[in-house]
């Protein structure tokens, strides 16, 4: 089965520096098979056989021995991330007029309550849970009236991952291959 992890955090900031040539042989070290990442923010795109719980598991403890520390990390399977990618309207995109994003969902907050509870101003942005994700789109002239920086604030936020819409796109265009 083909799925997605999503690392939070690194190579920004303060965060872990992980070197996307050192984490794709640390996956295939693990039998991860067709490894593949995108960007330099912790996106890889792999086969396995093991379920989603157990690589968890598995790629957790082999960042945390390889880096020493806790990354968090996320893993979707390939239909997951397909589907909140699909959910995104056409027109939504990161461009001089807007910006998309997606949050992928730790298991523990993946609720639809979860939008309702967010700190922003709703009379600024769209923003929706779709199973695995919340999206949002902003026009950019309303940037600093959504309020969407507050969500780092939030109780939640250590329990998502963020990627703009090109890259919500593109992780399930690579899902989508064969």
């Amino acid at each position: 089965m083909k799925y997605v992890a999503l690392l939070r955090g690194i190579n920004v900031g303060n965060g872990a520096r992980v070197r996307m040539k050192d984490l794709k042989a640390l996956l295939e070290g693990l039998g991860l098979a067709d490894v593949v990442t995108y960007l330099n923010s912790g996106n890889v795109v792999f086969s396995s056989a093991m379920d989603s719980a157990g690589l968890t598991r598995v790629v957790g403890d082999a960042l945390s021995r390889a880096h020493g520390q806790e990354i968090p990390t996320l893993i979707k399977t390939s239909a997951e991330i397909i589907s909140v990618a699909a959910s995104i309207p056409a027109e939504w995109g990161s461009d001089q007029g807007q910006q998309t994003y997606v949050a992928y969902l730790f298991g523990d907050v993946d609720t639809p309550d979860l939008v309702s509870d967010l700190p922003v101003n709703f009379e600024f942005l769209t923003i929706y849970y779709t199973p695995g994700a919340i999206v949002w789109n902003i026009k950019r002239e309303d940037y600093n009236r959504s309020h969407i920086t507050k969500i780092a604030g939030h109780s939640s936020y250590a329990r998502m991952t963020t990627r703009n819409v090109n890259t919500a796109r593109m992780l399930a265009a690579m899902c989508a291959e064969a």
